[in-house]
């Protein structure tokens, strides 16, 4: 997981800079909803609300998703059914 630099956006916020990028990270990798990160964290030990998660997805999330967008494959090609008849 990597994460973008520390920066003074993550001055006062209640969670340390390590949560708040899990969080992130976990919606935008993995498709999840903002309940379902709450889950996960709350198995970890995290109490937070799912509209937390939201916010922080709101305000930091843009680059995690310009991230993933890069590392994602490119579509294979092979013409096997491409063909028109």
């Amino acid at each position: 997981m990597d994460t973008p630099p520390v920066t003074t956006t993550y001055k006062n916020h209640r969670f340390p800079v390590e949560i708040i990028n899990h969080a992130v990270w976990l919606y935008f990798r993995f498709c999840l909803s903002f309940r379902d990160v709450e889950e996960l964290l709350l198995e970890r030990g995290v109490i937070v609300t799912y509209e937390a998660i939201r916010k922080w997805c709101r305000k930091f999330g843009q680059p995690y998703a310009n991230q993933l967008r890069r590392r994602r494959p490119g579509q294979v090609t092979s013409g096997i059914g491409m063909r028109c008849f």
